[in-house]
């Protein structure tokens, strides 16, 4: 969520940088809104402050009322009481007999105390009605209030992340930046297949039973591709835990609210599957990055470097007709994931760590990769920065995207709460994740680059361990 600040200043420059990303600000909208919610404030402040006076008269009423007798002037009564008789006076001070002096005084402060009670008691009436009435107004200007407020909170949750200024400007992935390269494709010497046809020819990748056990965009690993899909996980993560990251196991299903701190609710709720009040996880950031939601996190805690491993689930609704062949876009697949919780100032050189450590996984596996600058038009809707790696698959010809790893700013934590101490004060932290890696086109990469003539798959040197000294599958 954006600061909601930025909603009630400089409109049109909000507007220009969030038009960069593909959204179009409503101003006029957000000026209503903002003008309301003023109006409203300030009516709000008014009777709350008509209310606080009428309780301090109250309160002043009734301290009175206890000490009424107290503050009668005794020598003022008496003077009056000998100036209506026409009684002789000394000093002030009635002469004469103390038996009818006496009678008189007290005939007067009965009279006197009846009479202030009567007048504090219909003013004490007078306000308390008065009260009551400022009371309801007012709860029904705060409910207003609240409503309205409740209302913009639900429009800024549809509001994407703004771009970091070292963005590159672009509408979608043709105008990504490349920045890098890691080794050279590998030159065959014989026709090459591509991983479904190297999978279900050596009888360990099956789709058709996949299908028969669930539907389309599943698929069931067997024996040795099975062990090889474990292994990938297990050096994974223990590449990252030997770098600091904290493994954790978490659960795969999560509430509305965990979706809404990280930014998948209530945009993308149409790619999430759930069923009552649960839903499936689409990516492990969520339940991670969620653990410091509503925390106020030590400083010398930070960073937070975290990890895990775990299947992921998504309708993937808006990609009807892509990559429906193959491991490459799948309901259920598997990813390793890597969130860090940092301190502001530090976000942008974890950004870089983190990339550095995910490009690691595939310079031990030896498979070439490339990373981009995604632009302005193709990041995701809570980051302010990403950076794509993207495999070399040769049955394709090309790169294809195995990890994003985003800067999301404060743009989550504001969502979540999540804060840190500076300077006696607390502060938003700030949030990245990154796929370290995805599993499952981890596995389909290494069995096209390291596919041989005969069919069969040679096992990457770093794995070979892990496969209980198996260097070639089939």
């Amino acid at each position: 969520m954006l600061d909601p600040k930025l909603l009630r200043s400089d409109l049109e420059t909000l507007k220009a940088r969030l038009a960069t990303r593909g959204y179009e600000l409503d101003i006029a909208f957000w000026q209503d809104l903002e003008n309301k919610r003023k109006s409203l404030q300030v009516e709000t402040e008014n009777l709350q402050a008509q209310k606080n006076d009428i309780s301090k008269q109250i309160g002043q009423i009734a301290r009175e009322l206890k000490k009424l007798n107290a503050n009668i002037d005794i020598k003022q009564l008496i003077e009056f009481l000998a100036y209506k008789h026409g009684e002789p006076q000394a000093n002030g001070y009635l002469i004469s007999d103390d038996k009818w002096m006496s009678d008189r005084i007290q005939e007067t402060l009965d009279v006197g105390v009846e009479v202030c009670e009567l007048i504090q008691e219909k003013k004490l009436k007078e306000l308390a009605k008065e009260d009551l009435n400022i009371t309801n107004f007012l709860r029904n200007r705060e409910e207003k209030l609240r409503e309205l407020l409740a209302i913009i909170e639900s429009e800024s949750l549809k509001i994407p992340n703004l771009p970091d200024d070292s963005v590159p400007v672009g509408e979608d992935e043709n105008d990504n930046v490349e920045i890098r390269r890691f080794g050279v494709p590998r030159a065959f010497d014989f026709e090459i297949k591509d991983h479904t046809d190297l999978g279900e020819g050596l009888g360990l990748l099956d789709f058709e039973m996949a299908s028969k056990l669930t539907g389309s965009r599943f698929s069931v690993l067997k024996g040795q591709l099975a062990k090889l899909n474990r292994a990938l996980v297990q050096f994974m993560l223990d590449t990252h835990t030997n770098k600091g990251y904290t493994e954790m196991y978490v659960p795969y299903m999560v509430n509305a609210e965990s979706l809404k701190g990280t930014g998948q609710l209530p945009k993308f709720e149409e790619d999430l599957f759930h069923a009552d009040n649960y839903y499936l996880i689409p990516t492990s950031e969520v339940p991670l990055t969620n653990t410091v939601r509503d925390v106020i996190v030590e400083p010398s805690d930070l960073p937070i470097k975290l990890t895990a491993h775990t299947p992921c689930f998504r309708s993937e609704a808006g990609s009807a007709g892509r990559d429906t062949r193959g491991l490459i876009r799948q309901h259920q697949f598997e990813k390793v994931e890597m969130v860090q919780i940092v301190k502001a100032e530090t976000s942008m050189q974890a950004l870089e760590e983190m990339t550095a450590q995910a490009e690691s996984i595939l310079q031990a596996l030896e498979l070439p990769y490339r990373v981009l600058t995604l632009c302005t038009g193709d990041m995701g809707f809570s980051a302010t920065k990403t950076y794509d790696i993207e495999v070399w698959l040769p049955s394709q010809n090309t790169y294809r995207e195995i990890s994003s790893c985003s800067n999301c700013g404060d743009f989550q934590a504001r969502r979540m709460l999540a804060r840190t101490k500076v300077d006696k004060k607390t502060e938003l932290v700030h949030t990245l994740n990154g796929s370290g890696l995805a599993v499952g086109r981890t596995l389909l990469a290494i069995m096209e680059n390291y596919q041989n003539a005969d069919g069969t798959i040679t096992v990457p040197k770093v794995l070979v361990g892990y496969m209980g000294g198996l260097e070639v599958i089939g």
